[in-house]
């Protein structure tokens, strides 16, 4: 399978890299980075520190998209966006694990899923996922006596809080509970807030170091607490699980998948 990698400069940029490069099922036909970036022209290999692969990287995304049978895309939302339009047009499959979108923009990548599968995922580790399961699980078997925060931390330079995968935590736990996250998420805490509110779902972010991503799912109640705690200390768990669904993605119809139908897990 030909798999292109947007954004290749950036830190799972090289991770994708070296995975495909391991991978024998799979191998990259290119890779693409923003117009000017001092990467332009250089071979992938040795961005990532690997032997030269003879790909090197291009600001011509079309051409990259439409010459490859999946992207893999962990950029930023609006190129995410565009990317998901270009591979729609080229029926090339798109894997998308940025994450920071903003409400309303996911109807693009929807659009978009009509015309080519696409797999959109704020985590592509096995073991977060076999965590959401856990949560929603716990969330349901719980009850609303058990109150639920969720506490991540990732290094210092994410730019958007909570975490993607801290959202899909949020979304797990409510939807065990029945519930709209939307209409119970508390993001901040600040001053005189007053008593938590019953069915309240906590988010706390914390940044700094280099800490690849901690996600805990805390279910506090009257005498016990129970933790739900998964640590990634490699991003090439991400990059693996990207491979994967890249490889799923083979024959298989349009429509807007997640990680969860990769692995076959129900959340």
């Amino acid at each position: 399978m030909k798999i292109a990698i947007m954004g290749a400069a950036g830190r799972m940029g090289r991770e994708l890299i070296c995975a495909i490069a391991a991978d024998p099922d799979c191998s990259i036909s290119g890779a693409t980075e923003t117009a000017g970036s001092p990467v332009l022209g250089k071979d992938i290999g040795t961005l990532a520190g690997l032997d030269p692969i003879g790909i090197a990287v291009s600001d011509d995304a079309p051409a990259v998209i439409a010459a490859a049978d999946a992207i893999v895309d962990f950029t930023v939302p609006k190129a995410s966006i565009e990317f998901a339009r270009l591979a729609a047009k080229s029926g090339t499959a798109a894997i998308i694990g940025t994450t920071g979108f903003e409400a309303g923009t996911e109807a693009a990548i929807a659009e978009a899923a009509k015309s080519t599968a696409i797999v959109k995922a704020g985590n592509m580790s096995l073991g977060v996922n076999l965590l959401l399961a856990l949560t929603r699980q716990a969330a349901a078997a719980l009850g609303n006596d058990f109150d639920i925060e969720i506490v991540e931390m990732h290094h210092r330079m994410k730019v958007d809080a909570p975490s993607g995968t801290a959202l899909m935590l949020g979304e797990a736990a409510a939807s065990g509970r029945g519930l709209a996250l939307k209409d119970h998420a508390v993001r901040v805490r600040d001053g005189v807030t007053g008593p938590r509110n019953r069915g309240d779902i906590g988010f706390a972010t914390l940044r700094g170091g280099t800490v690849v991503g901690d996600h805990t799912v805390i279910f506090a109640g009257e005498g016990e607490r129970i933790e739900l705690t998964h640590r990634a200390t490699d991003r090439g768990i991400f990059a693996r699980g990207a491979v994967k669904a890249a490889l799923w993605t083979k024959g298989r119809a349009p429509g807007l998948y997640d990680m969860t139908d990769v692995l076959g897990i129900r959340v």
